[in-house]
């Protein structure tokens, strides 16, 4: 089963201010997480103190929420490791 994946207008305008080739291999890594992820796994962490998950892909963050009941994985936001989380 895939997931559809959904960004917010925050997620994408994050995508399309960085490089080109880093948000080429974000958005790989988004795609292989909407396919299940497994390999993804060691990257991935949920998050304390809010609802969501953190995918690790080098110094960037992606945050991201899941809705198992209608298959969605929504990217709220991507960006830098030092001040995603604010």
């Amino acid at each position: 089963m895939r997931y559809e994946v959904r960004y917010t207008k925050d997620a994408l305008k994050a995508l399309s201010r960085m490089p080109r080739n880093q948000a080429q291999l974000i958005a790989a890594k988004i795609d292989q997480l909407a396919d299940g992820g497994k390999a993804l796994a060691n990257n991935v962490k949920k998050l304390q103190g809010r609802e969501g998950y953190r995918l690790r892909i080098g110094g960037y963050r992606v945050i991201y929420t899941v809705d198992k009941g209608k298959l969605i994985v929504t990217v709220i936001a991507v960006g830098a490791r030092g001040g995603i989380y604010d």
